[in-house]
């Protein structure tokens, strides 16, 4: 165990992150960790649910070892594999085991985007077994009381073929997460973005624009972290024009008429 302890050190958060609670949901989670419940974010891009996770491992003093899931992502890639070294067969532990064995937070970004193995994998580590089937190594490897899975999916993106099944959806308390209001956003971008509070403002107004647009076409609107990173950029001297236009339009679409609807936007606001 001490060469795992010492690989986790890199997956611990020493310093809180910044975080501005929306309502309950860190009492939730801290409540669900107590009883052995995974859970299940929900929102759209960039709305906080990974910086949530950040600051609920933190403030559990437990690893956080995040996975981005995707179309490849198999469940050897999130248990383990034999690898051949020297020679020999070493069995090597993926992060879903690692997190089980060292008591860690395992938290899988976007998990619908996984093959759909993988979630079946979870299934007896996310009811009252809290159990993980390794089958290449004939282990059943028990999860600890610090052990918590989270899984994250963007509704918006969701389809007959990418959806989670009941059988796995029900097995989570859930959290819906969402843009804050516009007076904590802009206190969030102001804060990350390291901006003035009226650029911070414009900045949210120029979000709540974009994402009207859904019903002409635009998949979604700007995210909180689009906002952040043009804050960045202006605090660090780039015109805000032009860091609205590189940091926020052309990050959210190449549609030749959007493009030219957000940079009006920008226009009329800065």
């Amino acid at each position: 165990m001490a060469g795992r302890e010492i690989r986790l050190d890199a997956h611990r958060i020493t310093e809180e992150p910044y975080y501005l609670p929306l309502g309950d949901e860190i009492r939730i989670a801290e409540v669900s960790h107590r009883c052995g419940i995974p859970l299940l974010l929900k929102g759209p891009t960039g709305c906080g649910k990974t910086r949530f996770m950040q600051y609920l491992a933190w403030r559990l003093d437990r690893p956080l070892i995040t996975v981005s899931c995707h179309d490849d992502l198999s469940t050897s890639d999130l248990v383990g594999r034999y690898l051949i070294r020297a020679g020999e067969a070493v069995w090597m532990d993926g992060p879903l085991t690692l997190a089980v064995r060292a008591g860690a937070i395992c938290y899988l970004d976007e998990v619908v985007e996984a093959r759909k193995d993988t979630t079946v994998v979870i299934h007896p580590l996310a009811d009252d077994r809290r159990e993980l089937p390794i089958e290449k190594r004939g282990e059943l490897l028990g999860a600890p009381p610090e052990f918590m899975l989270a899984v994250s999916y963007n509704p918006g993106y969701q389809s007959v073929l990418k959806d989670l099944k009941p059988s796995t959806r029900q097995r989570f308390v859930a959290l819906n997460f969402d843009y804050p209001d516009p007076e904590r956003e802009a206190e969030i971008v102001e804060r990350e973005g390291g901006i003035a509070p009226e650029m911070a403002r414009q900045l949210v107004r120029l979000a709540g624009m974009t994402r009207s647009l859904k019903d002409s076409g635009l998949a979604e609107g700007a995210s909180t972290r689009l906002l952040i990173q043009a804050g960045k950029l202006v605090a660090r001297g780039i015109p805000v024009r032009r860091a609205c236009h590189v940091a926020v339009t052309q990050a959210l679409s190449d549609d030749p008429e959007l493009l030219a609807a957000i940079d009006e936007m920008v226009s009329s606001l800065f």
